[in-house]
């Protein structure tokens, strides 16, 4: 895997790069948009080591899987071992940069899986389909209940919001995660999408950042 984590100046992290925990429907108008419930707990599920890339490199549309939708996401990169029952400050003590990352979601699929009551990974783990940021560290983040992320394509902003507006507060989140999956150093926590997802299309200029503090971008290619 030529995948590793970086700072946002561009040095690696050492760590290994681990597996990537989902959240889905965080944000209550997301699940709006997609007719979906609003969960009373976190919706969990995981991509593997494998589906990360780097955000950057060209992003490939294959036909043969149907059409490519982009949910934009903070990311947390873990760097101490989180398990069982943690308090807050373990919590945000274990997270060693925020950064973003793109959900790349096969909807088609997605879809006729739920339909058939089947696990979502064939639509969501495949290789390639979580685009991760270079992170900033913790320490010079803002504060974890105020953070914004931003999706332009095309220059046009498709998806615009906040770490405030999340069901589940990113703290809580990890709380919950660790009482049911081991987060490990090197693992990646993504947090949810706000409303605005949509389709890829070829050529598509994509630039992603958390105003003031990170910004990179990526092309949609055939």
């Amino acid at each position: 895997m030529s995948y590793q984590h970086r700072f946002a100046d561009g040095s690696p992290v050492d760590l290994p790069v681990g597996k990537v925990v989902c959240v889905g429907r965080n944000y209550a108008e997301h699940a709006k948009e997609l007719n979906n419930p609003i969960p009373t707990e976190p919706l969990l599920f995981i991509k593997p080591s494998t589906s990360i890339v780097a955000l950057g490199e060209p992003i490939p549309l294959v036909p043969s899987r149907g059409p490519v939708h982009y949910e934009t996401e903070i990311a947390l990169l873990i760097g101490s071992p989180l398990t069982g029952a943690v308090n807050e400050t373990q919590a945000k003590n274990a997270i060693a940069g925020v950064g973003l990352a793109l959900d790349l979601t096969l909807r088609e699929l997605q879809d006729q899986l739920k339909a058939k009551g089947h696990p979502w990974e064939r639509a969501k783990a495949f290789d390639g389909a979580c685009p991760l940021s270079e992170f900033v560290p913790a320490a010079l983040t803002p504060a974890l209940d105020d953070i914004g992320m931003q999706l332009k394509i095309n220059a046009e902003v498709r998806q615009l919001g906040n770490s405030s507006q999340m069901i589940t507060p990113i703290i809580t989140l990890l709380q919950q995660i660790a009482a049911v999956f081991t987060l490990l150093p090197g693992d990646v926590v993504i947090t949810g999408t706000p409303a605005g997802v949509g389709k890829l299309q070829a050529g598509d200029f994509l630039n992603l950042s958390i105003p003031g503090l990170l910004e990179q971008s990526a092309q949609v290619v055939a």
